[in-house]
């Protein structure tokens, strides 16, 4: 498919397009899982967050990009064996979010940030489990190679941006958490589950820049 640009519709280079109008850091906008569970305990009140960043690595195949995805070592006490963006908390040392995201990803899955083309951010996620995560943008150039780090990440894997930015795909589900109903996007995509957080901020991507 083809966009009115001329560009087709889910390459990297629409993706570039897209997102030179949602650059960051951005004020008033307020996304997160709260916007789905208004009012539940877990995200009611005043919070300390802790900040995270993380990578949405957009892969240039042409005109069927991809997006990078992890799957988190079982062995992890939080969130483990979830899928994932490459990313972690924002350390003191770090100059920005966007550092964060790059070294992460090089730590995760042995992203070599020569290959990677930073476009900008989206707007703050807000998780249930106290973090406020900072989306990074970006473009992967064709030629890297992976190297996984297995006390982190048990795989990483591609999935189609065109798969990802279709709302057909995109499930709401519940499930109860503290006697209450807790809801989420869930997104399977073959023998990988896409939910929660992941599927959160893959929501977030389509409705500010493909809706």
């Amino acid at each position: 498919m083809i966009a009115d640009t001329g560009i087709a519709l889910f390459s990297a280079e629409d993706f570039r397009r897209r997102a030179t109008v949602d650059r960051g850091p951005h004020e008033n906008f307020d996304y997160g899982d709260h916007s789905f569970n208004p009012g539940h305990p877990r995200v009611a009140g005043q919070r300390v967050l802790r900040d995270a960043a993380v990578l949405i690595p957009i892969v240039d195949h042409g005109e069927e990009a991809s997006v990078i995805l992890t799957k988190r070592a079982e062995t992890l006490s939080d969130h483990k064996g979830q899928v994932a963006f490459p990313g972690g908390r924002i350390d003191p040392t770090d100059a920005s979010p966007e550092a964060t995201a790059l070294r992460e990803a090089q730590e995760e899955i042995g992203l070599d940030p020569v290959h990677v083309e930073i476009l900008g951010r989206m707007p703050d996620y807000i998780s249930g489990s106290g973090y406020r995560i900072a989306p990074v943008l970006s473009i992967v150039r064709p030629g890297f190679h992976l190297t996984i780090n297995r006390h982190e990440v048990d795989t990483a894997f591609e999935v189609p941006l065109r798969f990802l930015m279709d709302p057909i795909n995109h499930s709401r589900q519940s499930r109860e958490f503290n006697q209450q109903l807790w809801t989420y996007y869930d997104m399977p995509y073959g023998e990988q589950r896409i939910w929660g957080v992941t599927a959160g901020i893959i929501r977030t991507l389509y409705e500010r820049l493909y809706l």
